[in-house]
């Protein structure tokens, strides 16, 4: 450990509440707003409800767009196939090439968000959707499809970054499990929802009417984003070390305020020295923030941020702006291409968050498969439409899943931080994530064997509910803890998370037709029970020595951090 860290306050330990001693009833802390916001009206943190809400709205109708155009494509494999003449075999690598390209979109295009900000890649990729749409719902041969896939979903692997950027730049620490349990419900509207329509659609209308409407939908979210989306990469102020932020680049003690060595580009991870105190941030002292007079409580409130008169608000125009541009050369640029690979194996909390939302999509995209090959046949022998209606089981499940988390995460955070006297610690979050595991497990055995089996359609249906209830509150805690624990390289670490989830599915879904010929599909779903059994189950070692592992990490972090394009600079 460097010795100019404090173990006390590693990088995403915060004091989330501010003890007071009061007879008041009813009021024994207040709530300190962490990340810190500057006293800029501009400051995507200060922004009122209504703003933040219509972004993260619009940034949710994205992420939404973009999974109901990936998934809409299971209900049209019977009808398409049989029109041009496509096998099994055909759908299924071209499903699975997706997968892949899925896995290697995020790496390649998020650098542009970090550059140039996210409001031009998200309007970019909607056009580029709107155009694949058209192709989608003309296509003639194999050819077609594999592009439509390859490039569909190529673009799409922007999306759960992307909104985890916007979630991260507009929401405190203590409103990001809501926000990212409201993310998990959309993501399922598009995964499950759209599946269900599409069935419809292509049972009634004709399946490339599947496509056309994607390009009325694309067409829409256009429009609203290029005039309803602001920037939120805050580019415009200068912190008060005092006060520090949630996932700091160092937290230090106040003797090593004055270390003020700069850090060379050429040094490794374990190397670095200290960085420059302009780069530092220092938690609020026990004097400061535990202050029992009453003129401290009201000059020094947490809760409260005072704007900058002097400042204005940017005019509707100027904040539709299409580039906000970080400086730096192109070297800083590339390297976000390669980074989210060092930092998915050198941070274990990275590694860990990834390789869950890795064996939960697996899960997912098997039992998607195996529905839309499966079920076609006896004993089931369903119809587009049918097939669709089997997701609304999941999306029954992940809304009643996010109902729960979503409030729960945030309230026990809380609380336990309350307990721990105000302090913050990412893994807390994970006392919820635990109850969560056995559903999921569940539910995936029971789908497995209940299909093989040939269960009532209802059943197959109850069990892959049961699974997404688990599978949606796992998800968004994960990602949660990643926004709170490492925020200052999220955009990296997102990347990272994005490649190894969707490596993890197109391994599956090539091997998935071979591989339940050979052992059946119940044996599919022992093999991926017992290695996301050990995957999810390290929720535990996190809560015991969680804390311990991000100290020993924070030079590493603290690397990774300092080279990034700053969206809120110090």
């Amino acid at each position: 450990m460097d010795d100019y860290l404090d173990p006390d306050w590693p990088p995403g330990t915060v004091r989330l509440q501010h003890l007071l001693q009061t007879d008041t009833p009813g009021k024994s802390a207040d709530l300190i707003l962490q990340p810190r916001p500057t006293d800029d009206p501009n400051d995507p943190l200060n922004w009122t409800k209504w703003q933040k809400s219509l972004n993260f709205f619009l940034a949710a109708f994205y992420a939404m767009m973009v999974y109901a155009f990936v998934n809409a494509t299971s209900p049209t494999w019977g009808p398409m196939g049989t029109e041009l003449n496509f096998s099994s075999e055909t759908l299924t690598n071209t499903y699975a090439i997706g997968c892949a390209t899925l896995a290697v979109g995020a790496p390649m295009l998020i650098p542009f968000a970090l550059k140039y900000g996210s409001r031009p890649v998200y309007v970019f990729s909607s056009i580029a959707q709107f155009a694949i749409s058209i192709w989608a719902a003309r296509t003639m041969t194999a050819g077609d499809w594999w592009g439509v896939n390859a490039l569909q979903c190529w673009l799409g692997a922007l999306a759960e970054v992307l909104i985890q950027m916007t979630i991260a730049d507009i929401y405190f620490v203590h409103q990001r499990g809501l926000a990212n349990s409201i993310y998990i419900w959309v993501l399922n509207v598009g995964q499950n929802l759209a599946v269900v329509a599409a069935g419809f659609i292509a049972q009634n209308q004709n399946w490339r009417w599947v496509w056309w409407w994607c390009a009325i939908f694309f067409a829409m979210q256009i429009v609203m984003f290029v005039f309803g989306f602001e920037e939120t990469k805050f580019t415009g102020h200068m912190h008060e070390p005092l006060e520090g932020r949630q996932g700091s680049i160092a937290t230090v003690p106040a003797s090593s305020k004055k270390r003020t060595m700069g850090m060379d580009e050429k040094m490794s991870p374990a190397d670095s020295p200290p960085i420059p105190e302009k780069e530092m941030h220092f938690p609020p002292s026990d004097r400061e923030m535990r202050s029992d007079e009453p003129e401290a409580e009201v000059t020094h409130n947490p809760s409260i941020v005072q704007l900058d008169p002097q400042k204005k608000r940017k005019t509707y125009w100027q904040r539709l702006s299409l580039l906000t541009t970080t400086p730096g050369p192109w070297s800083h640029f590339l390297r976000h291409s390669w980074q989210p690979f060092m930092i998915l194996v050198s941070i274990p909390g990275v590694l860990f968050c990834s390789l869950t939302y890795a064996v939960l999509l697996a899960w997912s995209t098997v039992m998607t498969t195996a529905v839309s090959e499966y079920m076609l046949l006896p004993p089931y022998n369903f119809s587009a439409s049918q097939i669709g209606l089997m997701s609304l089981g999941p999306f029954i499940g992940s809304t009643l899943g996010s109902i729960v988390v979503g409030p729960v995460s945030d309230y026990v955070a809380v609380q336990l931080a309350k307990r721990n006297n105000g302090i913050y610690e990412p893994e807390m979050r994970f006392w919820v994530f635990l109850p969560f595991i056995p559903f999921q497990l569940a539910g995936a055995w029971w789908f497995g064997y209940g299909l093989a089996d040939g269960a009532s359609w209802a059943q197959v249906a109850v069990a892959y509910g049961v699974c997404n209830f688990g599978s949606a509150p796992l998800q968004a805690i994960a990602l949660t803890y990643m926004l709170d624990a490492y925020n200052d390289i999220i955009g990296d670490a997102l990347t990272g998370l994005t490649f190894l989830r969707n490596l993890f599915s197109t391994i599956f879904v090539f091997a998935m037709p071979a591989w339940a010929a050979a052992v059946g599909i119940p044996n599919v779903f022992n093999t991926i029970g017992a290695i996301g059994s050990v995957i999810l189950c390290f929720a535990g070692v996190f809560i015991w020595k969680g804390k311990q592992l991000r100290v020993r990490t924070a030079g590493t972090y603290r690397y990774y951090a300092v080279r990034q394009f700053d969206a809120r600079p110090i």
